[in-house]
């Protein structure tokens, strides 16, 4: 979704172009979507848990109306001091243990340094989304303008 900052308030989230496109095809080659996010707005006391879950409804309310879902969202309300704030791998761990995931056929779809360090730190790809100038972080497997591109990358580099 578009990022606008700490994000509290459903009525906020924006999706993205193609995004539900990217979900359903990453759906269809047998792949879960999960979310990883930090969400350090809840322990700066911006808002609370129970808003991060009404944004995850919208969000999932707004991928379904385009036939598309997120199976699973992970968040982490802290500042630091936690093995779950990104990039800290602690929600994958997490998310491998709990939904039976194969770490090594996982790749990572992220818009900052941090998921790219996320991806390094958990031995996986990361595809960058972002091709603005400026990024300083781990070198991506690949970098795409959108989802939708770095999905469909991925999904041909796994053919190729």
């Amino acid at each position: 979704m578009e990022d606008s900052g700490y994000i509290g308030d459903p009525k906020r989230v924006r999706i993205l172009p193609g995004v539900p496109e990217a979900l359903v095809a990453l759906a269809e080659a047998g792949f879960e979507r999960v979310v990883i996010t930090n969400q350090s707005g809840v322990a700066r006391g911006m808002f609370a848990e129970p808003d991060v879950l009404r944004v995850n409804e919208a969000l999932e309310s707004g991928l379904a109306r385009h036939g598309a879902a997120i199976d699973a969202f992970y968040y982490c309300a802290h500042l630091e001091g936690c093995d779950c704030r990104k990039p800290a791998t602690g929600m994958i761990v997490r998310a491998v243990a709990e939904r039976g995931i194969a770490l090594e056929e996982s790749v990572m779809f992220g818009d900052s340094t941090v998921d790219m360090r996320l991806a390094e730190a958990a031995g996986i790809p990361g595809i960058l989304v972002n091709e603005l100038p400026g990024y300083g972080g781990p070198p991506p497997l690949h970098r795409a303008p959108t989802l939708r591109d770095g999905v469909a990358f991925f999904l041909a580099h796994l053919r190729a």
